[in-house]
């Protein structure tokens, strides 16, 4: 679903994408804290300033989330008279079923990424509070009082943030596996 066309890309997109790649390998090879945006950039071939005008932060460069606006949508498009749990764990359920073992392997780098820098903690926190964002708002087009749909997404986030680390840590689960299992919890199966 989010598998990468280098050659259909425009030039930001192709940039992003190398200095994402870059990241991604670095960070596996040398750890995250080692890692520094100098030799990132040195990597995708680009300069430092470039990388910084396509990530704030270094950490963006990690916790950036693709997922969102998608998960976002699938949870819009749920039957108006769903809940608020289970159109967010059918939506987020749907989503993840489109994505390929690309992704899921890039999916799975980036989080035992984060599962081991213990200087991510906070930051993967924050990330997912942008999430948690774009699932309330989503959830409020769909008629559901913002406060009730904070606590949904929020609770929603929080357990599949704990399945998707464990998941990431071990190679004896697959990702359709672990979030089927973590979602079946989350709504109330």
């Amino acid at each position: 679903m989010l598998v990468t066309n280098i050659t259909a890309m425009g030039r930001w997109e192709r940039t992003h994408d190398m200095l994402t790649r870059a990241a991604l390998e670095l960070f596996a090879e040398q750890g995250y804290d080692a890692t520094a945006t100098a030799q990132i950039a040195e990597r995708a071939g680009v300069s430092e300033m470039t990388l910084f005008r396509h990530f704030p932060t270094k950490e963006a460069l990690l916790l950036a989330d693709p997922y969102d606006p998608l998960i976002a949508d699938a949870v819009r498009s749920r039957p108006t008279a769903e809940p608020a749990m289970r159109a967010l764990v059918e939506g987020i359920r749907q989503t993840w079923s489109g994505v390929d073992a690309q992704g899921t392997a890039a999916l799975r780098t980036r989080l035992r990424i984060v599962a081991e820098a213990a200087t991510l903690r906070g930051a993967a926190e924050r990330s997912s509070g942008a999430t948690i964002t774009a699932l309330t708002d989503a959830l409020a087009d769909r008629g559901v009082a913002v406060e009730e749909a904070r606590v949904a997404a929020t609770a929603v986030i929080a357990g599949l943030s704990v399945a998707l680390l464990e998941w990431a840590r071990s190679d004896r689960t697959a990702l359709e596996d672990a979030l089927n299992r973590a979602l079946s919890v989350l709504g109330g199966a």
